[in-house]
């Protein structure tokens, strides 16, 4: 996707990394980011008010972590204007992205630099739109807008609030949980509006027919536009057997067509393994907590079988756990650093091989512009330390890391709070990762892993030779 990506199941919001390309990174999330949990940072808030009003308390922190915490300096007039913006939206009803539409009665103030001054501002927003509008939302509703305009502000689509569903949903598919719905990704163009989905192996929707890519223009005949992540969320979501009718934009089409899908029980898979032609191929969905040792039982119960050599799949990952990204690493790479993460005082923290590397054989990794973040960590540090092939077509750029700071029953804040860097000093943040060898390949029809496959054959080729010498 090559946009936002804050990443969505149908059934359930998710925070994994960049939904790009034609979606988080969507999945690339878009939203789907690198998420390391942490609790909020010891800050000092005792120069702030209203010790007993647990609204005003949420924007308090949020505001405090993200001067705490970014990976960049803070405009704090970024901060006021975000969230005047998003409140004019929520006041006016405004039909498209928060950021262009904005315009409404409410005025921003101008920001100082002095926290205490900028606070106010802040909060003085917030009183006004529930003291001019008390039966427009409940305080919490615009307390929670209000700090989702106020990090939006900072531009950066991958620094949001989430709410307490988005955070269960988030610790859901992190642990690979079931869940029901049709089983996509979605996320939101910033540039277009559009929401692009990506439908999840062996679910209702890709069994439907749904691409990825694909834009859905409406859902049970309501128009997307205008609806927030959420809402379309909730609306896609149902009974399991109930149906819902989308009314989808193929990428390579040029009208709309409505496919109606019956939901079910969504699975979210972490790891499909298969040995094709005497090699172990590996697809890897995404890099949440049991992932790892997925890779390794799967790599390991092949070479049992005499395989000459591995395929790793990343295309279409969006990223997940960094700790995810560093223990499949190091199932290849047996010493030496995997990534180095730097933040805004650019102190650099290295993150090396853990020592458990299996025995080594051949290896190839397949990826595509929908491979991002925590995928492209691995893949960049296997390159930079010449131990597989990399294979497909550029990969999405996304070189920063996110960090969950959980709010006491408050959702969360996800933030940026550091740049990445390989293990040879490769910034790869909007530039990607090229190939070793390059092959191009649609990623709107469903040929991964069929004989149409042309990246995997091309893979299959590359580990035949190294058999031969």
């Amino acid at each position: 996707m090559p946009t936002r990506i804050r990443l969505l199941l149908a059934a359930a919001i998710v925070a994994l990394s960049a939904f790009g390309g034609a979606l988080y990174a969507a999945h690339a999330g878009a939203d789907a980011s690198i998420v390391t949990d942490r609790p909020i940072a010891d800050i000092d808030l005792t120069a702030f008010a209203a010790p007993g009003d647990a609204d005003r308390r949420v924007i308090e922190t949020a505001y405090a972590q993200v001067l705490h915490s970014y990976y960049e300096p803070v405009d704090a007039q970024r901060l006021v204007d975000g969230e005047t913006s998003a409140l004019n939206c929520l006041i006016t009803d405004c039909p498209e992205h928060p950021k262009t539409t904005g315009k409404g009665p409410l005025t921003a103030g101008h920001a100082t630099g002095a926290p205490e001054h900028d606070l106010a501002l802040i909060e003085r927003t917030v009183d006004q739109v529930t003291q001019r509008y008390p039966h427009l939302a409940s305080k919490a509703l615009v307390t929670d807008v209000a700090v989702g305009g106020m990090l939006g502000g900072l531009g950066d689509p991958y620094t949001t609030y989430l709410s307490q569903d988005a955070i269960r949903a988030l610790d859901e598919e992190l642990k690979g949980g079931n869940f029901g719905g049709i089983g996509v990704y979605i996320g939101k163009d910033p540039k277009s509006g559009a929401i692009l989905v990506q439908p999840i192996e062996g679910n209702p929707a890709i069994r439907a027919g749904v691409r990825s890519g694909d834009a859905i223009v409406a859902v049970d005949a309501k128009p997307t536009a205008g609806m927030s992540l959420d809402e379309i969320e909730r609306r896609i979501r149902g009974p399991r057997g109930s149906v819902v009718a989308l009314l989808v934009k193929h990428e390579s089409e040029k009208s709309p067509a409505t496919i109606h899908i019956t939901r079910d029980v969504v699975h979210v898979p972490s790891v499909h393994a298969e040995i094709r032609d005497g090699f172990s191929y590996v697809r890897l969905s995404d890099f949440g907590q049991t992932s790892a040792d997925e890779v390794r039982d799967a790599f390991s119960a092949a070479k049992k079988r005499g395989v000459k050599g591995y395929i790793l799949d990343l295309r279409n990952n969006g990223g997940g756990l960094l700790d995810a990204a560093v223990d499949i690493s190091s199932l290849v790479i047996h010493h030496g650093t995997i990534v180095a993460t730097i933040d805004r005082a650019g102190d650099r923290d290295e993150r090396d091989a853990t020592g458990a590397a299996i025995d080594p054989l051949p290896l190839v990794v397949l990826v595509n512009k929908y491979t991002a973040s925590a995928s492209e960590i691995t893949a960049g540090a296997l390159q930079d330390d010449g131990l597989a092939t990399i294979v497909g077509t550029k990969t999405f750029g996304k070189g920063v890391v996110q960090s969950l700071y959980t709010l006491p029953d408050r959702g969360a804040l996800k933030i940026t709070t550091a740049r990445y860097v390989t293990p040879k000093g490769r910034d790869i943040q909007h530039k990607g990762i090229m190939p070793d060898v390059v092959v191009d390949q649609r990623v709107d029809i469903p040929i991964i892993a069929t004989k149409a496959d042309k990246q995997l054959a091309a893979a299959e080729s590359i580990l035949r030779r190294k058999d031969v010498k």
